[in-house]
């Protein structure tokens, strides 16, 4: 395998991933962004802990999706994060009621 012909398998991986972000991201109620990945999830708990001088956060996810590509299944029931950096959470506007197109 070519080094272009890895570069257009991870621009397709790629590709995929956000099309499918794009049809489940109506699914959930939160963002979360961690220093490492991208999660959609139904429910989230952040826990600051203290340890000695130093603060860290435990985050607790679940109904999650993940956003890896590395990943074969996206979806998962139950993530719990440890980490010493930044954690965003966001919760997504849901419409009231939709219709089909």
């Amino acid at each position: 395998m070519s080094a272009e012909d890895l570069d257009n398998y991870e621009a397709d991986v790629e590709l995929s991933l956000y099309r499918e972000y794009r049809d489940v991201a109506s699914q959930f109620s939160y963002v979360v962004e961690t220093e490492r990945r991208f999660y959609l999830a139904n429910g989230v708990k952040l826990i600051p802990h203290t340890d000695g001088g130093d603060v860290y956060y435990e985050v607790l996810m679940s109904d999650a999706w993940v956003w890896d590509m590395y990943r074969a299944v996206r979806f998962v029931r139950y993530v719990r994060v440890i980490t010493y950096k930044d954690v965003n959470i966001e919760e997504l506007d849901k419409p009231d009621l939709t219709f089909p197109e």
